[in-house]
């Protein structure tokens, strides 16, 4: 708990035998109650590490889903074992564990919806090995993306996200997209629906056993990224209505 407020840590994973106990030992248990990790039919022993673990709630999809589908488990597993904030984590240990504390009290604090632990806030990306195409490509995106929704974040990249539940409820993730622009999907949602978002600059590790998308996967996820913006300008002027932009009652 976490100033009376359950906290529950999902873990997106996908052939993360090698790294999740790297992960799962920097996860603070003083505020976390419990772990939801989701087996996206890896071709490793992810689900046999986790049972390993201990952790509590392990689902594992015969067929892989993607990114998104994966999230969108995550997310229903959350709710239903009544997550106050839901935080997720990768299970492949890019992305520091130790930040947990910093991004859930913005929110058990009832200061914001939503907290994104940001690699381009100061120079974690570059420092923690982030290739250089990679970060020209998010700087390029971030700015399209900033300019189209009419926001000001740092990154709509990062794979570091804490949620409320009420976000949760009320956000139609089932119109997402199965695939990796799902991210930048429910960031449209969010910032559409008006809710506030914080950022906490997180350092970030690129190692060979951490998931990548290679370059054609992230040409692709770059134009996914653009549409989904222009998308939510379009829906802002009224020229569109996309169901991904109702919110559930």
């Amino acid at each position: 708990m976490i100033l009376g407020k359950k906290l529950v840590v999902v873990l997106p994973a996908y052939n993360a035998a090698l790294t999740l106990e790297k992960t799962y030992k920097e996860i603070p248990f003083d505020i976390v109650d419990e772990l939801v990790l989701v087996d996206d039919a890896s071709r490793d022993h992810t689900v046999e590490e986790a049972k390993r673990l201990n952790i509590q709630h392990v689902i594992r999809h015969e067929k892989n889903t993607g990114y998104g589908g994966n999230q969108k488990t995550c997310y229903a597993k959350a709710l239903e074992i009544g997550a106050d904030i839901v935080i997720m984590l990768h299970p492949d240990y890019q992305y520091t564990p130790k930040l947990i504390h910093s991004m859930a009290y913005l929110i058990a604090n009832d200061l914001y919806h939503v907290v994104l632990g940001s690699r381009i806030l100061g120079k974690g990306a570059l420092k923690g090995g982030m290739p250089m195409y990679k970060y020209i490509f998010n700087r390029f995106l971030t700015l399209s993306q900033n300019i189209l929704v009419n926001q000001k974040l740092s990154e709509y990249h990062t794979g570091y996200r804490a949620f409320t539940k009420e976000v949760l409820e009320k956000i139609n993730l089932d119109a997402n997209s199965d695939d990796f622009v799902f991210d930048n999907q429910m960031l449209s949602q969010i910032i559409y629906a008006g809710y506030d978002i914080a950022e906490v600059t997180c350092p970030t590790k690129y190692f060979p056993e951490a998931s990548s998308i290679n370059f054609s996967r992230s040409m692709k996820y770059g134009w996914g990224c653009l549409a989904v913006s222009l998308r939510h300008r379009l829906n802002k002027w009224g020229w569109m209505k996309s169901k991904m932009y109702q919110t559930k009652a």
